[in-house]
């Protein structure tokens, strides 16, 4: 007996090779009916026998494309027969409620890259090539559905030969919106002082490549924007694009043709190669060999190296026969957000790049690479971007209401949430300049349009300075605004996570956060769920003379736990610290703080780790955030087994932990020659020692058993790794990110859900 069934295919459908795939699948089956994408989904109408629609569906939610991701397969029956003749892929429909996933880019699949090399091949060599399976996505859609015409590619006028593949249901370039040919598609221009070379493109990849070999910098036009490269094992033009570029210690991303160059230079396990070669291709965090011959002004002061192997054509073919990474970073002036339009690179890069190899197609969305490192066999997400995003987060949970969430202001994202999806951002950047605000407001207004979504409450943090905050404010007064705390929003986000709900006892450690008391928090301990947090322990409470300052001096700092600790005798120690100090400097400071004047209080474990960095004299002032930290991790010696003790007084409202009995036997062990790189182990192990000993008095005392791990403190894997093993030896459960990242980067995602639960719970 003939059936009609109709089906809505919901999740990553678009862009993918998925009505195709369908198509395919009716036929070898007799089926009768269409299929087509709308603004819902993909939905399909087929006609033919019950059992067989069953197989059908079946092989639908089991065997899908690779780059598709099914989120649900809704069907309805007993509906009228249409009476089909055949089954067809037809025009796409804007209709209903237009919300469904879109792919991110996609490095170039085996195919196309066949194709690429292959001289036979109508596309060989051709910088652009791409399929279904592969190629551009989230960078060049303006609108849906996912449809060449609301892409930057209506810009091309397909050719025959190329209109042919795209209307052939059998084609691997059917409905692939980016397909394009040297005749049809976009080429490439390079841009020299002297003007515009128009060659060929195999023409100008050469010219490219013998440039960068002889020491240029290329501001190099990518899939999201731009690219500053230079040669990597050459240290006269890595200097001089740290110079250019304003980027005086940060370390650079690098570029290599293969896996096994790569291994040249780095420890690559088995999970890090197959990360590294996946369709995402983000940088990955990789420890660096002793043998390497990359100089050490790529990434001074750390024993990490961040590879990522090529992910479009014109990489590739750029990397063909080149058996040396290059330096491949963020096309910017340090602070800025990553270049995208031409007009726009010429102006902010052109004091940057010797050249500037370009393209015509139009990028319509910024997206900087991702940045990921690997722990116990997982990936661990430092920077969400391209490959990643916008692909959702699925939570374990319902949004009541859709929530706008604004994030922090360092390593911002945003966060915009529909039933149980939260769509976080791709990295925005620091927001602390006007046209990283621009960025962050146009990437808003793109995610609204392109999953068409009207949030009705709008989360931001408490810190009334930060522009995401005061972006927040001034929105729409009809939207229902939550003010979230900034470490509740850490350890919310790592509960999304991790699919978990409940009490738990969370652990948020950074370089600082508003607290609810106007202080600077970041050394915290609190049992939390989604709707509440009680903060039960936290660091002593220290003065930050000079504000933000002290966070780029961390040498303050060092001054301020050394006199907390010592007094004034501190300045008779016998410790290179305090012979380098500036005495006077230092006496108009210790004012400054016992005055409390331009001195906020600080309970951050971060700023603790800066001052433990200055005393070892390793890094007094700080070119990027984060760094003094960093440079502490480096040096730990990880054979390290024992640890200093923190003071942490009990049976208070708040357990206040104090921190000078460490300072303490740090400085003794200074005096007393003990290395470095021991003094450093010492006293991450005896920051793990004070999680598990906070965590052990909770559980005593309310029976909780789950341990959630946020804040950028965490991103420390020497850290992470022993409190881990720790809390694992004595029995507790222990929460960590994957996902999104457990810096800043993850704020927005924390705050939809804190907004939420409120907001469920009435208590908004």
């Amino acid at each position: 007996m003939t059936i009609r069934a109709q089906i809505t295919v919901r999740g990553v459908v678009q862009g993918v090779g998925f009505r195709p795939f369908v198509f395919s699948h009716a036929q070898r089956r007799a089926l009768k009916g269409q299929v087509l994408n709308s603004s819902s989904g993909v939905l399909i109408d087929v006609e033919g026998e019950a059992c067989t629609i069953e197989e059908f569906i079946k092989e639908i939610k089991t065997n899908s494309p690779p780059l598709s991701l099914i989120e649900s397969v809704e069907r309805s029956v007993n509906l009228d027969l249409a009476h089909y003749t055949d089954f067809r892929i037809v025009e796409s429909s804007a209709n209903g409620r237009r919300f469904t996933h879109m792919s991110p880019d996609v490095g170039t699949c085996d195919d196309c890259l066949k194709e690429l090399f292959d001289p036979q091949d109508r596309r060989y060599q051709y910088p652009f090539i791409n399929c279904t399976n592969c190629g551009p996505r989230f960078t060049i859609i303006e609108d849906i559905p996912y449809d060449r015409a609301q892409t930057t590619m209506r810009d091309f006028e397909m050719c025959r030969a190329c209109r042919a593949e795209y209307e052939d249901p059998n084609d691997r370039r059917f409905h692939a919106e980016p397909t394009a040919c040297a005749v049809c598609g976009p080429k490439l221009y390079l841009l020299s002082a002297n003007g515009l070379d128009t060659g060929g493109d195999a023409e100008i990849i050469e010219r490219v490549r013998d440039l960068l070999l002889k020491g240029r910098i290329i501001a190099i036009k990518g899939i999201g924007g731009f690219h500053l490269a230079c040669d990597a094992l050459s240290q006269e033009p890595v200097q001089q694009l740290r110079k250019r570029k304003y980027r005086e210690d940060k370390p650079f991303a690098i570029m290599a043709a293969s896996v096994e160059i790569v291994r040249q230079h780095c420890f690559v396990p088995d999970a890090e190669s197959h990360l590294l070669q996946s369709g995402r291709r983000p940088i990955l965090l990789l420890d660096r060999k002793p043998t390497s011959t990359i100089p050490p002004e790529v990434a001074p002061g750390v024993n990490t190296l961040g590879f990522m192997l090529p992910y479009t054509p014109l990489h590739h073919l750029l990397f063909r026969n080149l058996d040396r990474p290059l330096v491949m970073t963020s096309g910017n002036v340090s602070n800025e957000p990553i270049c995208y339009d031409d007009d726009e690179a010429s102006k902010r890069l052109h004091k940057i790049a010797d050249y500037f190899l370009l393209h015509n197609r139009r990028i319509h969305m910024r997206t900087d690479d991702s940045v990921v490192r690997v722990r116990e066999g997982q990936e661990m997400v430092v920077r969400r971007s391209r490959g990643y995003a916008p692909a959702p987060i699925k939570t374990a949970f319902t949004f009541g209401r859709q929530v706008l969430a604004c994030g922090a202001e360092l390593k911002s994202t945003f966060c915009l949430t529909r039933h149980s999806y939260a769509f976080v951002s791709h990295h925005i950047g620091d927001l602390e300049n006007l046209e990283t605000l621009r960025s962050f407001a146009e990437g808003i207004t793109h995610f609204k349009r392109l999953f068409h979504l009207e949030p009705e409450v709008v989360a931001y943090d408490l810190h009334p300075e930060y522009l995401s905050t005061k972006y927040a404010l001034s929105q729409d007064d009809g939207l229902t605004k939550v003010a979230v705390q900034h470490h509740h929003a850490h350890i919310a986000s790592c509960m999304v996570d991790n699919q978990i709900d409940g009490e738990v006892i969370g652990v948020a450690m950074d370089g600082l956060g508003f607290g609810t008391d106007g202080r600077m928090w970041g050394g915290e301990f609190f049992v939390a769920d989604f709707a509440a947090a009680q903060r039960i322990a936290h660091l002593a409470y220290v003065p930050m003379p000079g504000g933000a300052k002290a966070i780029r001096e961390p040498w303050r700092m060092a001054a301020v736990y050394l006199q907390w600790t010592f007094g004034d005798e501190f300045l008779d120690l016998n410790l290179p610290f305090v012979k380098g100090l500036d005495k006077r400097c230092w006496t108009t400071l210790r004012s400054m703080a016992a005055t409390r004047t331009n001195s906020p209080e600080t309970s951050s474990m971060g700023r603790l780790f800066d001052a433990v960095s200055s005393i070892l004299r390793l890094r007094d002032i700080v070119n990027y955030e984060g760094q003094a930290a960093i440079e502490l991790e480096g040096i730990a010696d990880r054979h390290c087994t024992e640890g200093y003790d923190f003071g942490l007084s009990l049976g208070n409202a708040e357990d206040v932990i104090d921190a000078r009995d460490v300072i303490r036997r740090a400085v003794g062990d200074i005096m007393d020659g003990v290395p470095p790189a021991i003094v450093s182990a010492r006293f991450h192990l005896s920051v793990a020692r004070l999680i598990v000993a906070v965590a052990e008095n909770v559980r005593s005392e309310l029976r909780l058993n789950r341990v959630v791990l946020s804040g950028g403190v965490f991103q420390n894997l020497f850290l992470l790794e022993r409190t881990c093993e720790m809390l694992r030896a004595r029995g507790f459960q222990v929460f960590t990110h994957s996902r999104v990242p457990t810096n800043d980067g993850g704020i927005s995602l924390g705050q939809a859900a804190v907004a939420n639960a409120l907001i469920k719970s009435g208590r908004i």
